[in-house]
This record gives C-alpha cells, sequence and structure tokens, in this order.
C-alpha cells in the first residue's frame, strides 16, 4: 500500500471521528434539567469521546481489511444451511423450553411475547418487500386494521378471539387489495411514498372517528383469547364459563395468563411462518420472485404482474391484521399512536435487517431488535440512535442481511 493512500485513510478516520463528536455531544454530551432556580445545562462528553474514538478506530481498521480482502465470516456455515428445514423445529423447541428457565419470567416473557408479535408483522411484510419486490412503508395500517377490527367486533358484539381472528385477517387482506389497485403501476420511491399516505390515512381515520373508534381514547376492555375454550383472565366474564386455572385447580397467577399469551403468540408464529413457507415453493411464490427480479421478463413469461402484486398484498396484509387482533387481545386497550409511522419503519427494518426473503433472518432481526433493548435499559433514551447505527452499519458490512435467503443454483457440467 503506498504511503499515500494510509495517509488519506487516517485523514478519513480524523474527519470521521471530528463528525461523530460534532454530532454526538449536542445529542448526548449536553442535556437540560429542571433545578429550584431553573433551568441548568450539564455536560459530560465522556459517550461523545467514547463514540469518536470507536468511529476513528473502525474506520481506520476496515480500509485496510477491504484492501488485503480479508472476507467478514458469515453468520452461518454452508453446511449449516445445509440443515435449513430443520431450524424451524429448533425454534419451536427452544421457544417451548424457554419459558420455563431462569430468564423465562417477568418483564422478558412479556418482551418475548410482544417479539412474537413483531415476528407476525415482518413475516407479512416479508411477502410484500422480500419476496415480491415491492417497497411498503404503510405496513403498520393493515397492523391497526386488524387490532380495531377484533377490538370493535369483542367490545359491539361480543365475538370471541379465535373468531374474530380470521376476520381480522380478512379485513386487513381486502384493505390490501383496495392499497394495490391503485398502486399497481408504481414502482420504488413512488411505491413508498403511496403506502406511506396510507398507512397516515388510516391512523387519522382511526384518531378522529370518535363515534366508531373513540379516536384518541382508543378502545378499552378488550378481552384476552381463549385457550382450549377457557378464558385465562382470573375471573370469568361470562355466567357460564370458567377460566382455565379453575379446570386446571390452580389459583390465579398474572405469570400463568402471560404464559397462555405467550405460547397463544407463539402458535400463531409457527402456523404463519409454515404457511407462507408453502406458499413460497408453490407457483404464487415463484411469481412474486420472478416478479421482483425482472418485471419485464415476469410479462414474457405470461405472468400477470396485477395478479402477483394484489396475492402479495393481500396475503402480507392478512398476517398483519392476525398480528394486529393479537396485539388487541394481548394489551387489552389499543389506541391510534400505537400504529404510527414508526412501527412501519421497525418492521421494514427488522425484514432488511434479518435479509429480505430470509424467515429464518427476519424471526432473528425481530427477536434482536425487540429483545436487546431489555439487557439496556439504562440506554433507553438512545435507543433510536443506536439503532440507526446498527442499520447504517449492516448496509456497509453486510447487506445481504444477518441470515440472507438462500439463492437457488443451478451448475451446468462443464
Amino acid at each position: 500500500m503506498r504511503d499515500t493512500t494510509k495517509i488519506k485513510i487516517i485523514k478519513d478516520a480524523f474527519i470521521a471521528a471530528a463528525v461523530t463528536a460534532v454530532l454526538t455531544i449536542p445529542m448526548i454530551g449536553m442535556r437540560l434539567k429542571v433545578e429550584s432556580t431553573g433551568l441548568a445545562l450539564y455536560k459530560d462528553f465522556t459517550w461523545p469521546i467514547i463514540a469518536a474514538l470507536v468511529v476513528f478506530v473502525v474506520r481506520l481498521v476496515l480500509p485496510f481489511v477491504l484492501i488485503r480482502k480479508v472476507s467478514i465470516p458469515t453468520l452461518w456455515s454452508q453446511k449449516a444451511a445445509d440443515y435449513k428445514k430443520w431450524w424451524l423445529g429448533a425454534f419451536v423447541v427452544l421457544a417451548l423450553v424457554w419459558p420455563f428457565t431462569p430468564l423465562g419470567g417477568g418483564a422478558m416473557l412479556t418482551a418475548v411475547t410482544m417479539a412474537m408479535i413483531y415476528i407476525l408483522l415482518a413475516l407479512g411484510l416479508n411477502i410484500i418487500v422480500g419476496y415480491a419486490g415491492l417497497l411498503d412503508l404503510g405496513h403498520a395500517a393493515f397492523y391497526a386494521i386488524g387490532a380495531y377490527t377484533y377490538a370493535l367486533l369483542n367490545v359491539n358484539f361480543g365475538i370471541g378471539f379465535w373468531y374474530a381472528l380470521p376476520l381480522a385477517g380478512i379485513t386487513a387482506a381486502l384493505f390490501g387489495i383496495l392499497l394495490g389497485f391503485p398502486v399497481l403501476r408504481l414502482r420504488g420511491d413512488y411505491l413508498a411514498i403511496v403506502t406511506l399516505g396510507f398507512g397516515e390515512i388510516v391512523r387519522i381515520m382511526l384518531n378522529n372517528w370518535d363515534s366508531v373508534t373513540h379516536g384518541p381514547d382508543g378502545i378499552n376492555n378488550i378481552s384476552k383469547p381463549t385457550l382450549f375454550g377457557f378464558e385465562i383472565t382470573k375471573q370469568a366474564r361470562a355466567e357460564d364459563s370458567s377460566t382455565l386455572w379453575q379446570v386446571l385447580g390452580l389459583d390465579y397467577s398474572s405469570v400463568y395468563q402471560q404464559l397462555a399469551l405467550y405460547f397463544i403468540g407463539l402458535l400463531l408464529v409457527v402456523i404463519a411462518a409454515f404457511l407462507i413457507n408453502r406458499l413460497v415453493r408453490m407457483p404464487i411464490g415463484r411469481a412474486w420472485e420472478a416478479l421482483r427480479e425482472d418485471e419485464i421478463a415476469c410479462r414474457s413469461l405470461a405472468l400477470n404482474p396485477t395478479m402477483i402484486k394484489l396475492t402479495a398484498f393481500s396475503l402480507g396484509s392478512m398476517f398483519a391484521g392476525f398480528a394486529g387482533a393479537f396485539y388487541a387481545a394481548f394489551l387489552g386497550s389499543i389506541t391510534p399512536d400505537s400504529f404510527g409511522f414508526i412501527e412501519s419503519a421497525i418492521i421494514l427494518s427488522i425484514v432488511v435487517l434479518g435479509g429480505m426473503g430470509s424467515q429464518r433472518g427476519v424471526i432473528l432481526a425481530a427477536l434482536a431488535l425487540t429483545l436487546l433493548p431489555e439487557f439496556a435499559r439504562g440506554f433507553a433514551e438512545y435507543r433510536m440512535l443506536v439503532f440507526g447505527a446498527v442499520m447504517v452499519l449492516m448496509m456497509l458490512w453486510r447487506p445481504q442481511g444477518l441470515w440472507p435467503a438462500s439463492r437457488r443454483r443451478v451448475e451446468l457440467p462443464s
């Protein structure tokens, strides 16, 4: 390597460190606190200095690694990819055992149940973005539609979770088709802008339609799901019904209720992953991949891009509707603010971080993004800053995702 190149690398590292310091000092190095005498400015440059040093070292070392063509080791070996059909089974076994380990109680169990909801959402968006190649920035709208469908059916008509769940999915799928028709001729950024607008329209409608959705107050007293036909609450709502704890002869405990909700979420995730895996192997899945790779070539193969896009939007939206219904049942109350643009951005980030078109990657990324903050509660206010930094680093070092989808290859004899 020439001396001029080394000097340029060192100079770029200094510039990157300086920019990092300039950006982080006002964000995390200074803060206002309210005191008896008024507002006081506190300065602590420890973390900005650490961030600048880390950026300097990384920016200094990375060019040497790339120039020498030292490959970054992959997360999983090729041999492990040969046994990919066993990963879902291993995930299920681990998920069944995990709640009974020392790490499986309290707030962590609630966090993992929320992770199941994000896995459902990301699996649905993975159909639209990962398989069909359509950029959707309004996936939280279908999430909200599913949640409000179950909430309204349950509160107004007394319909239980398992009866309302398919209705929530079907309703979200119908709205996915309605969104699909106007955007059939749009691609890339234009498609993203339209879906973003659709997501905001749904949120604003839920926020202002007071007579139906109760506006910003949302909907409360939503029933929990039943398990084997028995309620999992402390007391049964219906006079002729019994709780699961009464049947099993157990005293009610909130931990038991959390366990029941966790296993219901796990069941929904396993069913969704299995169905999507079968769909991808069917002709419709091959059509999604053809549309993603080249729409013109897709037309030349006598495939109808209109129907392919509509099926992708409808099926992806359906799984978001399922996730929304379970979210409403899990929390027992919902508000429009829970379905803003930030939710769509997080779901899309999970798909990109895990690997577009990879179910295993989506599951891994959803667990990582929802569980890691639980281990770093002291950095809760810097969560989005760290999240953005991780995404930038992933795009630089591993743009294919944590666990990229395997591509089919055909080798011709030489």
